[in-house]
């Protein structure tokens, strides 16, 4: 297993959306492997592959208490969301050293690939379903930022450019 470098913002792939995962192989696990390490090297509560610069549709979660629960995940997509919302402090490692408060779903069931290859569909509550979601927003190109206002939103990258020239 090896910890992978994170793709820094601005990069275009974290703006593209992923592409669908046809099965589960042997190299789709090595990946999976390697997204665990570096989400614990972190440490994070969740990776998803575009974050890596692989453009596949994979993700990892482990919101655990002790580490070693992860979730694999090829293709998620949310079938279902609980109408109360969950306010949650996101980041990114691709964008190091800011933070913002962001809105989700409370729960959300999702539908995707298990690391058998089958099609399984779980709940996830609380920061799981948090992280969950997050993960599923970088499949598809989007960033935990794009959730604040055009304002915020600004502010916020403006902060990261910042931070980073400073090194």
């Amino acid at each position: 297993m090896t910890v992978r470098p994170f793709v820094p913002w601005p990069d275009k792939r974290l703006r593209t959306p992923a592409e669908p995962v046809a099965a589960v192989t042997e190299t789709v696990r090595m990946i999976w492997d390697d997204m665990v390490e570096t989400m614990d090297a972190m440490p994070g509560y969740g990776l998803a592959a575009p974050q890596i610069g692989i453009m596949l549709s994979l993700a990892v979660v482990d919101c655990s208490d002790k580490r070693g629960q992860a979730v694999k995940m090829a293709n998620p997509e949310v079938l279902h969301a609980s109408v109360q919302m969950r306010r949650h402090e996101e980041a990114s490692p691709n964008l190091p050293g800011v933070f913002a408060a962001i809105e989700r779903p409370r729960a959300v069931t999702v539908r995707f690939l298990n690391e058998a290859g089958e099609v399984e569909e779980r709940d996830f509550v609380g920061l799981w379903a948090t992280s969950v979601q997050h993960q599923i927003d970088h499949l598809n190109g989007k960033m935990y930022f794009d959730h604040l206002s055009p304002v915020r939103r600004k502010m916020l990258v403006a902060k990261a450019e910042k931070l980073r020239k400073r090194g």
